[in-house]
Order: C-alpha cells, then sequence, then structure tokens
C-alpha cells in the first residue's frame, strides 16, 4: 500500500435520492470494538483511529478489523471528539467537577495518531468550556465542525440537564474565540455535532435513554438550519429547541440504542458514519463501536446498512439490464413445446387453433371428448374437450388457439375436462402462444444444476442481458473469512448460485467467472453503498492499490472495468433479490 498522509476523513459531497436494498444479517465489526462515545474516526499514516470514554483507543488497518491502542493522557475523560485542522488533531474531552451538571472541557493536540512516529505527541492546551452546575446547560459530549464554506470552526456540546450550545473556536489554535459567547440550538438531546451538505448545516444528536444496556432507548435524530448558529427544524417544521428532531438511526436487528454519530466521507459519493451502540446483543449486550452507510433522501440525512450475504440480481442502473455468465440461457420450465400437460405439469404450447369437442360422458376408466379434430378459427381461446366425463379416469383435452387452454379442474374457457370423475382428473390444456402449464402449479425457480451441464468447463466471459430468472444471472455474495475488508465491511466473493463459479478480474483487466473461487485478491469484492443507496462495485487489488476501477455497464450488453465517475449511472448497481 503507499503511504497515506494523515488525513481527516471529513469532506462532503453532495448527492441524492435514496434508493435501498433488502437482503439478509448485516455482519458487525471484527476483533475489539467494546467503546463508549467514540469520536469520529481519524484515518492517520495508513491506519483507522477511533477514541472513546475513559481513554480508550481503537485502531485498524483496513476499517473492519480493529485492535487495541495505547490509551489518551489524562485517562481520556468522557464523550471525546476529535478533527483535524492544519497540521494538528485537536481532541476535546469532558468531565464533571462534583457531579453533573457542573462539567468542563479541555483540549489537547498532537501531529500524529501515530505512535511510532516522530510527530506523536499529546500537548495539553487548557479549558476551552464550563459549566457550574446552576446554567441551564452541562457542558459534556463535544462536537467538532469546521465549516467548508466559510472555513469557522464550531464546537457543540450540552446534556439532557439543559440545553445543547454551539461555540466558535480558533481553528489556528483549536481553543475558544469569546468564553462569554454560545447559542443555544437544541434541548432535550446530548452527544451533538453539526455536518453540512448541499446549502443546509444539520445538527445530529442523540434521543433518549443512555447506558442502561438493552434497555437504553438512544436513538439519533437531526434538525437543519440555513444558518450553523440555528434555528434548526425538523422535517414536520418543529424546533429542536422543542424538542424536535427527524429520525436517522434507532435500535434495529440485534443492536438496541444509536448514539455519537461522526461523519465520514470517503469523497466520490460515498459517505459513513460512525456511533456506537449501547447494546450489542451478539456480544453479550455490551456496547460496541460501528460504522454504516449515510444516505441523503429529499433533503434529509437516511442511515443506510452495510451489504448484506443474499443471492442477487446484479442490475445496471443505466442500462436496467443484468450480470450474467455468456452461456446460452435456457427457458425456466423448458421453453414453449406442444400442447399444455394436464395436472402435474408440461410444457407452454405452440400457437394453434381449435373447435369444440365432443361432449359425452364416458363408462369408467375411460376417456372423456377427444380434442377437436379439425383445426377451426379458434385465435382467442382453445376450444373445451369433453365436459363431463362421469366417472372417467380424466375429461377430453382442450383444443389449441391463442391463449392455450388449461388442463385440470379449473372452471372457464379455454380447458381440458372440466370436472373430475370419481377418479380421474382434467386431461391436458390447449397449446398457444400464451399456453399455460397444466393443473395451475407454480413452476419451480430455475437452478444452477438443472442447466449447468450446457456450460463450459473453463473460464465464461461475463456480459449483461435483460433479466429473466435463469440460472447464469444470479449471483451469490458471501463474506471471505481471514480476507480482511474495508471501512466498516469485509470483502465479499461473487459466485454463481449453487455453484463455485467465482466472478473476477482477468489478467487483461476484463470480468471473467472462474471455474472455482481460489480467494485471489482479483476475486474479492469491495460493495460500497453510495449516498443514493445504489451500490459501487470495487475489486480487493484495486482498492488496496489506492486506484478507484470499478465495475461499469457500457451499453446494454457489455460491463468492464473503468475509473469511477460520481456523476455517471454507468457504475451504479442494484442488488435485487430474484
Amino acid at each position: 500500500m503507499k503511504p497515506i498522509r494523515c488525513i481527516p476523513l471529513l469532506t462532503f459531497f453532495p448527492m441524492t435520492i435514496a434508493i435501498i436494498m433488502l437482503a439478509m444479517p448485516v455482519f458487525a465489526l471484527e476483533g475489539q470494538i467494546g467503546t463508549h462515545d467514540p469520536t469520529t474516526i481519524m484515518l492517520c499514516d495508513g491506519k483507522y483511529y477511533a477514541f472513546g470514554t475513559g481513554g480508550r483507543t481503537h485502531v485498524s488497518e483496513d476499517g473492519w478489523t480493529w485492535g487495541s491502542g495505547p490509551g489518551t493522557p489524562n485517562g481520556g475523560g468522557m464523550g471525546p471528539d476529535m478533527i483535524h485542522i492544519g497540521d494538528y488533531y485537536y481532541m476535546y474531552t469532558a468531565g464533571n467537577v462534583g457531579g453533573q451538571p457542573a462539567s468542563r472541557i479541555v483540549m489537547q493536540k498532537t501531529k500524529s495518531l501515530n505512535p511510532e512516529s516522530p510527530d506523536y505527541g499529546w500537548e495539553p492546551m487548557g479549558v476551552v468550556n464550563t459549566t457550574d452546575g446552576v446554567e441551564f446547560c452541562n457542558g459534556i459530549d463535544p462536537g467538532c465542525f469546521h465549516d467548508p464554506t466559510t472555513g469557522k470552526f464550531w464546537l457543540t456540546f450540552g446534556s439532557y440537564f439543559g440545553n445543547i450550545r454551539v461555540v466558535e473556536m480558533d481553528p489556528e489554535t483549536g481553543l475558544r474565540i469569546d468564553m462569554d459567547e454560545y447559542f443555544d440550538i437544541a434541548i432535550n438531546c446530548e452527544a451533538s455535532t453539526i455536518i453540512f451538505h448541499e446549502g443546509y448545516y444539520y445538527l445530529l444528536a442523540t434521543h433518549g435513554s443512555c447506558c442502561r444496556g438493552t434497555d437504553s432507548g438512544y436513538n439519533i435524530r437531526t434538525g437543519r438550519s440555513r444558518n450553523v448558529t440555528g434555528p434548526y427544524v425538523d422535517h414536520t417544521g418543529v424546533d429542536m429547541m422543542q424538542g424536535g428532531g427527524k429520525l436517522v438511526i434507532g435500535s434495529g436487528g440485534r443492536y438496541v440504542g444509536a448514539g455519537h454519530f461522526g461523519l465520514i466521507d470517503e469523497g466520490d459519493g460515498v459517505q459513513k458514519f460512525s456511533l456506537h451502540w449501547e447494546a450489542d446483543m451478539d456480544r453479550g449486550g455490551s456496547s460496541v463501536l460501528d460504522i454504516r452507510p449515510l444516505l441523503w433522501k429529499d433533503g434529509w440525512p437516511v442511515a443506510g446498512e452495510n451489504f448484506k450475504e443474499g443471492t442477487y440480481e446484479i442490475e445496471s442502473v443505466r442500462t436496467g439490464t443484468a450480470i450474467e455468465l455468456a452461456v446460452e440461457g435456457v427457458p425456466v420450465g423448458g421453453g414453449r413445446g406442444g400442447r399444455g400437460g394436464g395436472g402435474f405439469g408440461g410444457n407452454r404450447g405452440t400457437r394453434g387453433a381449435g373447435t369444440r369437442g365432443t361432449r359425452q360422458g364416458a363408462a369408467p376408466g375411460g376417456r372423456g371428448g377427444a380434442q377437436g379434430a379439425v383445426p377451426g378459427a379458434g385465435n382467442f381461446a382453445g376450444a373445451i374437450g369433453g365436459q363431463d366425463a362421469a366417472e372417467g379416469r380424466r375429461g377430453g383435452a382442450g383444443g389449441f388457439g391463442t391463449f392455450g387452454g388449461r388442463g385440470g379442474e379449473n372452471t372457464g374457457a379455454a380447458r381440458g375436462g372440466a370436472r373430475r370423475g370419481i377418479a380421474g382428473r382434467g386431461a391436458g390444456g390447449g397449446g398457444g402462444m400464451f399456453g399455460g402449464r397444466g393443473g395451475g402449479e407454480p413452476m419451480p425457480d430455475q437452478n444452477a444444476a438443472d442447466v449447468l451441464a450446457n456450460w463450459p468447463e473453463g473460464n465464461i466471459d461475463v456480459r449483461m442481458a435483460n433479466y429473466m430468472c435463469q440460472a447464469q444471472q444470479k449471483w451469490t455474495v458471501t463474506p471471505v473469512a481471514d480476507a480482511g475488508g474495508y471501512l466498516g465491511a469485509p470483502y465479499f466473493k461473487i459466485t454463481i448460485a449453487g455453484t463455485d463459479r467465482a466472478l473476477a478480474v482477468s489478467e487483461d483487466g476484463e470480468l471473467v467467472a472462474l471455474p472455482a473461487f481460489t480467494g485471489g485478491n482479483e476475486q474479492l469484492w469491495r460493495i460500497d453503498m453510495l449516498t443514493d443507496g445504489t451500490w459501487r462495485i470495487m475489486p480487493k487489488f484495486v482498492s488496496i492499490a489506492g486506484d478507484s476501477l470499478v465495475i461499469s455497464a457500457i451499453g446494454n450488453s457489455f460491463a468492464t472495468l473503468e475509473k469511477f465517475d460520481p456523476d455517471s449511472d454507468k457504475q451504479r448497481w442494484l442488488f435485487k433479490a430474484p
């Protein structure tokens, strides 16, 4: 990996519209992720860092597997936040003085978060805010915001013991500009911060009860304003100073109590956010770090989902066609053939016309009226066969027509035997362009095992085509153990459902399906949700090289790798359950 300079992840990229994917269970971060009140995640020297209450430090080389790092000086305090401006990382940490709501916020800085760097070393800078326990504010849970439009630096703080406040800071020093000036912007919340998107400032704050495990009511809500100092109102027009706030994320799945929003902007239309859960039920109810995609819908931030294991159609947003193996497809059910079979099956019929069969009874064990022998002019419906086989094994077959009839028991025009005899069933329905299956039973899904004998044994090219519910168009996406990951997710393999045939990148840089998955970087995939809810698909070897080549739709029938263009639909994909 090429060296990465210490940089913040807070940049701003506007997008709109959300299209949400429905799928299966989501995966938690791996490693040592137990934390509370985490800072916004920072990137320094190619590693990710997050700090929590009590001086906990979390470090990750890929954003997926986390370990512990050295604690921060002075014990770390509670509810910290951090920002990178210029040459320094500023960390703000709160603490109560003699019990809530008397409190103070202190600041310290360092040029590097990497303990092995010669620039590493925390320098205490002093107190930037105090609350005396009498005023209507408890100055804890600082949140940092560097305004991309003005260059000004702001700090929010506060809790349920009064108002949330925002104060202006000096970006050159990280210290407060005026210790007496503040703006009240919300109430009945804590763990606040501000972000900017398309002309609006958004106040993100945590509502609900804290620190009660699975009984915690934490949830993250938002309001917006044209001015950084407010007023912030929600989607219904309620001011956050009156308790308003639009839900961004609450409890769900096996996670309880979402709190402490921190924006992570990776550029090119990929935004995520860090948070903690008060209780992860799969980890014994522990409070844990998490990372989720951030979407924008109708001008409001919405929590997305990390990619989930499952079997999908992979459809291009640009063309509406789906990625498939370049093999000859077999229609589901075998396609159109002769007359539809009665009862338990038969293929769809071919076009024709028929006359009405004779109506007659039949002796036990006999057949009802025969199919009309002479073609007629029945363009709309096949003729009725024997209608009444009193005790026969089955009624007669329906005639042929544009809409071929059904066998079995259903009443209506264009059918086989209309009534079952004591021991019998209807015969085959009439064939035709729209000839149906006899008996009206559901058609089974087409699986790879049904058709793969017709596929080549070696590498198979990959193309795009209209989705037809066929086996070569169904892909199973599965996380790969011990293959590493990226910010918030593991790497995945993408295989044809029911097989080990894997989507990969060939030596000449084109998409190909290999006979089997072997775990190479050219067979591993990074799948990022974009801010509009669509997905970007990137091979691992490109991701770790810091490049931005992704799967791209060229025309309606060809997919290749191209540099990602955030303003184009060519590299945006939908994963749809087949």
